[in-house]
């Protein structure tokens, strides 16, 4: 894989995929497709290797060409996501809200309160640049970086926000936008999806790609409950979209998709 196109193509045909890191899941990673091997070594001089050099290319490349989403999604990981399946992670994350709905999970008890500082100032003026965003939220300190990442991921993984470019001149810096101004009509498709309907969605993506999973395997990856995943992995098996396979010597139950 050495262009854009055949990147796009991947995360497509994937559904989703990780940038760098090997999940024990199996899902897709996109170094491992730009070098054409699995589980390649990394190289001792990260900085002159063709394939992490491309690899780090194309995943600043394709998000910033609005051609599919990138942000911590599962396990605090990167994800590269299909602009067709994002609907599907929206519904599974957030339900039906909207950007403003930010105070009522903070008076939930579900957003940290820098977190929810972040979104206040980026509700009233976005995207902003991480330098921006940070003096507007009296977190430049050195010592407040730590503070300002862990409510970033967090506001990442609940599909708040989204880094949206990397800008390298004149200095190297992250410019971030609301989820639902970047991706309007993917927002709102995703607002309109039942959470069983994304969830088969997801599965079905997902085990096409690896061929096969277990429930367990896929609730410990989507962070779903195990009750949810084996409704789902029935309604799919109703459909005609997986059926169950048992791998002897593997416990436990076992799906893979129907070609």
């Amino acid at each position: 894989m050495r262009s854009a196109t055949a990147a796009l193509a991947f995360v497509e045909a994937v559904g989703f995929c990780s940038t760098f890191y090997r999940f024990p899941e199996g899902v897709a990673c996109l170094w491992e497709a730009v070098v054409g091997r699995p589980k390649p070594r990394w190289p001792r001089r990260s900085h002159h290797d063709d394939g992490v050099g491309l690899t780090w290319q194309l995943k600043d490349d394709l998000p910033a060409a609005r051609r599919v989403y990138y942000g911590k999604l599962l396990r605090g990981r990167p994800l590269l996501v299909a602009l067709d399946l994002f609907p599907a992670f929206y519904a599974l994350v957030r339900g039906r809200q909207r950007a403003r709905d930010y105070l009522v999970e903070y008076q939930a008890g579900r957003m940290s309160l820098t977190a929810k500082r972040l979104m206040d100032a980026l509700v009233g003026e976005h995207p902003q640049y991480t330098r921006e965003l940070r003096a507007n939220t009296f977190l430049l300190e050195p010592s407040r970086t730590r503070e300002f990442e862990r409510a970033m991921a967090e506001l990442q993984q609940g599909l708040w926000l989204v880094k949206s470019e990397e800008r390298y001149e004149p200095t190297f810096s992250y410019r971030w936008e609301l989820v639902e101004a970047w991706l309007p009509e993917a927002v709102a498709e995703g607002r309109r999806l039942r959470r069983a309907a994304a969830l088969d969605r997801l599965i079905a993506r997902y085990v096409a790609g690896a061929v096969f999973a277990s429930p367990r395997r896929l609730a410990r990856l989507l962070g779903v409950p195990l009750t949810e995943v084996e409704a789902s992995v029935s309604r799919l098996g109703r459909g005609g979209v997986l059926r169950e396979a048992p791998i002897e010597g593997w416990p436990g139950r076992w799906v893979v998709a129907v070609r």
